[in-house]
Order: structure tokens, then sequence, then C-alpha cells
């Protein structure tokens, strides 16, 4: 029998499996193979186009053919991923493994989200979204944890058997989402008959539609591009101190404490920001975007119980601020078009990381 409750712990549930991760410190793995920090640059571009080109695209079709059908595609394409990494050899190799992991991520964005808040709109509980929004980071934030403190093992049993373990976990998630509901608000004609005659035409008619909302609400695009450059700075920040803080010479055993405590701050921030319910948005973005600067000129004491320390600063404000703004756009989004519009988030991201990402490589390497 279908609950609410049930449904919630299944998103849950995906959500360790998809976000817990041997190979979580994958910065510092692809470092220990010989690729500079440039290459890992690179990846890391090459990933955020990706993410650029389908986005948008993935969120429509969730909107279109169902969230849970989405969720089982993103699975399949992190599996491809791991084992296209595991078998890597070239920079070359592992931008194309980055390819499916960015679709990976594309098409479990839009649609995670857009399934939880729709079950809770369909039983009269958006309310509680807040909560759940908050949990949710925590649950990436300690899955995170887990696997960066598991670095040193990755590192000790080699980065291949890592990326092959992390294939059970997007296995395993496939059997689960056949047990999720997928929601259908009233009013709403989401879930249609899937063919490539017509999977053109609906996509585009939802980014047509997409698109018109944004024009007619400005202040919920300056929202996603405030929140996607605070977002930009933590993830840069928090993926060149995997190397800032190991060239410190701490060891591998005291660098995989160090990332575990850098992940500890986001579970703070997705707790805090719960007591400022009250508070106007912009004031939490300008202490978020505070916060995180503090932790950029932190890493550049070269002390590593400073730079943990402002890892952890500028993690609990980027979530902080993660877990409003996405409560905020929530109750703004019409149902059916709520995963194309929690893309276009993404989207709005994955620009910021493509101009960002370089010149963090170059910025961290001369400094």
């Amino acid at each position: 029998m279908y609950s609410l409750k049930k449904q919630i712990n299944l998103i849950y549930i995906l959500s360790v499996l998809s976000n817990l991760s041997i190979t979580g410190a994958w910065v510092a793995i692809l470092a220990s193979r010989g690729f500079s920090l440039v290459e890992i640059g690179l990846a890391e571009t090459v990933f955020h186009i990706t993410s650029l080109a389908f986005e948008i695209p993935s969120g429509a079709l969730a909107d279109a053919y169902g969230r849970r059908n989405m969720l089982i595609v993103s699975n399949i394409m992190f599996i491809i991923s791991n084992v296209l990494t595991a078998f890597s050899s070239t920079i070359a190799d592992v931008c194309v493994a980055f390819v499916f992991n960015a679709l990976g991520y594309n098409f479990m964005s839009g649609s995670n989200d857009a399934l939880a808040y729709d079950s809770m709109k369909a039983e009269g509980k958006e309310a509680g979204y807040e909560k759940y929004y908050s949990n949710m980071m925590i649950i990436y934030r300690v899955a995170g944890a887990v696997s960066e403190l598991a670095a040193g093992a990755a590192l000790l049993i080699g980065y291949r058997a890592a990326y092959l373990i992390s294939v059970i976990n997007h296995a395993v998630s496939i059997p689960l989402l056949l047990m999720v509901r997928e929601i259908r608000v009233e009013g709403d004609d989401r879930v249609r008959k899937f063919s490539l005659k017509n999977v053109f035409s609906t996509t585009a008619a939802y980014f047509r539609d997409s698109f018109q909302f944004m024009k007619e609400n400005g202040r919920v695009a300056a929202i996603m591009f405030m929140n996607s450059l605070v977002g930009a700075m933590d993830i840069l920040l928090l993926f060149f101190l995997q190397t800032k803080i190991e060239s410190t010479g701490i060891g591998k055993l005291w660098l995989g404490v160090c990332l575990f405590l850098l992940q500890t701050g986001g579970i703070i921030g997705s707790k805090l920001i719960l007591r400022f319910r009250n508070t106007r948005y912009l004031v939490i973005f300008i202490a978020a975007f505070a916060g995180v600067t503090a932790g950029i000129l932190l890493e550049h004491t070269g002390a590593a119980v400073i730079m943990t320390l402002g890892g952890m600063i500028a993690s609990a404000c980027d979530d902080a601020l993660q877990v409003r703004t996405d409560s905020l756009l929530q109750e703004k989004f019409p149902s059916e078009q709520r995963a194309t519009l929690i893309s276009i988030l993404e989207f709005t991201f994955s620009v910021v990381m493509i101009v960002l990402s370089p010149l963090a490589g170059y910025l961290f390497t001369v400094w």
C-alpha cells in the first residue's frame, strides 16, 4: 500500500546509495594516478559542458515521461561511468567517463526533488519540504564525508577496485526504484508514452513553457544565479582542498579525517538554516557568500587545521543557502514543469562551473 512516508523514505535510501561511494575523493584519486591539476580541471570542465548540454532536456524528459523512469536511466549512466573510469588509462578516457557521470547527475537532479515535492503536494503536506531538503543535504554530506574518509582505502586498494565497488551501489538502486510510485498531480498530463517520434517535440514544448516562466519571473532567475555562484565557489574549494591538504604532509590517514570534517560543515548549515525561516533571502545570500569567501582565504594559510576549518565554514554556508533556495523555488515552480525548472537551476550552476573550473585549477596551482 502506498504511503507518503514510505515514498519519502525510499527517496532517502536511494539518495544514500547514489552519494555513498568509496571514490568520493576523485580529485585525489586522479592526482595519485599522475594526472595534473590542469588535466583534472579539464575533466571537470568536460563534466560541466555535458551537464550544460543535457541538463534541461533531462528535466523535460522527466516531466514528460516520468521522474521515476529517469532515475532508473540515471543509475544506468552511473554504472557505465564507473566501469569506464575503472578501465581508463588516459585523460581522454577519463573525460569520456565523466560524460556518462554527468548524464547520471542530469537525469537524477530534476527528478529526485520534483518527485518528492509533488508527492508531498498531492497529500497537502508540501510545507514539510524544507525539512525534507535539509535532510537530503545532510544525507549528501554524510555520504560525502564517509566517502572522503574512505579516500585512503580507495588509494590503498587501487582505483579500479574502488570504482567497481561503486557500480554495486547503483545496481542495487534499480530494483528499489521499481517500488517508488510515480506521482501525477491533478491537471498534470505528465507520464506520456515514450516514442522517438514525439520525444523532440515534447521536450521542445517543456523548454518553451519553462523559459516563458523564467521570462515572467525575473526574481527566480536571479535567485538561481546567486545560489549557483556560492555553490560553485564552495565545490571548487572542497575539490582542490583534497590535494592542498595532502600537500601539507599530514599523511593519508589524517587526510581522510580532514576530508571527513569538511563535509560535517554542510550538516551544521543544513540544520542551522531551519532556525532562520523568517530571515530575508538576500541576508542569507550575503552571509553565505562571505562565509565561502572566508573559506577560500583560509585555504591559503597552508596549515591543514586552518584549511579544514575554512572548508567547514564554506560548506556550512553553501548548504544553508542551498536549502533555503530550493525551498523557496519549489513554492514558485508549477508542478507540470517542476523537473525542467530544477534542471534549469542545475544548468545555471554548470555555466558558472565552466567559467570557474579552469580558472580555479590555474589559481590553485600557482598559489
